[in-house]
């Protein structure tokens, strides 16, 4: 790589994607490895985990490929984790991980496969996410009474820089939260965390039941917000990916991080958008490079995990949901614009997302496995069961005929 051949601004760009995808949801990362009772090293791991399944394969992706492959972690998924109510323990989550990342290596193995998982009706996948997502988004205005002045502060922040800065958003409300939360003395870290990221691998646990209330869910939620959305984003850029390949190296990364706690590596597209551009590098043959600078970029965030997500896991439950609320306005906001797209699907897309965002547990089986099964039923009943004509409709057929 010519060092010449290196405008700023492709540093630039890989440098504000990694703070905006790294501080933006990382309080939700943490959230979720709490909800299976994980504990701080393990949290810690999780973290370490997921940098450098984004860093390291996003490099070599990008390098490979001579386009800017741009990984994530799944948001939607740490979503669908945190919001678990199974009461499950790490080993199990781990092994719901496996599934997950298993999953999506064969559908991008498998041809057929992947046909198949595209004709997934966006309307309940999106239903699904956005029920997975209100409890968080709701619980930062629960938490208002508590922390009123905090709460309402990081509100007009968030307000005021998405008009402003859109991509800064969510780090400026960060960086507030972190400037109250030091004035006040409740900066800390748990004990014993040391400089360096560290990874801790679980021996994962397998059950049918975790598997199908977990695992499919995290995988089809991270497929349809993710991985989809991730290859639109690069065709929009003017590249050709190959989507097999892309999601069989997700899936495969997701396998392998999976055991130190990684609940899913995926292809980014928020982020994403800010390194495929113009604005990264201005000869698309050579825009690859943003790809392995921003993968540089989360091996070094890989490096320093350990205080970082310590931050987070030392933080008021309070401010944590606040932050969390606030960065997930944005993607709830999206499904359900996307859930609510076809009017002949709206009420079966409104029925999984009531089922999902109801907490409903069933037979050991969560609320986004019955949310998808809802969903799906009244779908089944739309496409399959015609309905009986009213009185009114068969009079307006006779008369129709009357007049021929």
């Amino acid at each position: 790589m010519n060092p010449s051949r290196l405008p700023p601004s492709s540093i630039s760009a890989a440098a504000v994607a990694t703070v905006v995808g790294f501080g933006g949801t990382v309080a939700l990362v943490v959230q979720a490895g709490q909800a299976f009772g994980a504990t701080p090293a393990q949290i810690v791991s999780m973290v370490t985990a997921l940098c450098l399944g984004i860093g390291l394969p996003g490099a070599l992706l990008s390098w490979r490929l001579r386009m800017p492959v741009v990984l994530a972690w799944s948001t939607p998924g740490a979503a669908l984790l945190a919001a678990s109510t199974l009461g499950l323990g790490w080993a199990n989550a781990v092994g719901a991980f496996v599934v997950a990342g298993g999953l999506m290596a064969l559908t991008g193995l498998l041809p057929a496969l992947g046909r198949l998982a595209q004709r997934i009706p966006a309307s309940v996948a999106s239903a699904m996410l956005a029920g997975v997502l209100l409890p968080f988004v709701l619980r930062l205005f629960a938490v208002v009474p508590t922390e009123t002045a905090l709460a309402v502060g990081l509100l007009a922040v968030f307000i005021v820089a998405r008009r402003l800065w859109p991509a800064w958003a969510l780090p400026a409300v960060l960086g507030a939260a972190v400037v109250v939360l030091a004035l006040r003395g409740q900066i800390g870290l748990p004990p014993g965390t040391g400089l360096f990221g560290t990874l801790s691998p679980v021996m994962p646990v397998f059950d049918t039941k975790v598997a199908v209330s977990l695992g499919l869910p995290l995988f089809l939620v991270t497929l349809a917000s993710q991985n989809l959305p991730g290859l639109v984003v690069l065709r929009a850029a003017g590249y050709e990916p190959p989507a097999n390949r892309l999601i069989l190296a997700t899936g495969l990364a997701s396998v392998v991080a999976a055991p130190f706690g990684a609940h899913g590596v995926n292809l980014a597209a928020i982020t994403a958008a800010l390194c495929t551009g113009p604005d990264a590098h201005p000869d698309p043959a050579r825009r690859w490079i943003v790809g392995v600078v921003y993968g540089g970029f989360y091996v070094v965030v890989a490096l320093f995990a350990a205080p970082l997500a310590g931050l987070f896991i030392a933080m008021p439950p309070a401010v944590l949901a606040i932050i969390t609320g606030l960065a997930l306005v944005a993607p709830l906001t999206g499904a359900l614009a996307t859930m609510l797209a076809k009017t002949a699907e709206r009420e079966a897309a409104v029925l999984t997302f009531a089922a999902t965002g109801s907490g409903l547990a069933l037979f050991d089986l969560g609320a986004a496995f019955w949310g998808l099964v809802v969903g799906f039923a009244a779908l089944a009943a739309l496409r399959w069961i015609r309905p009986i004509p009213s009185s009114d409709d068969a009079r307006t057929h006779s008369d129709r005929e009357s007049a021929r």
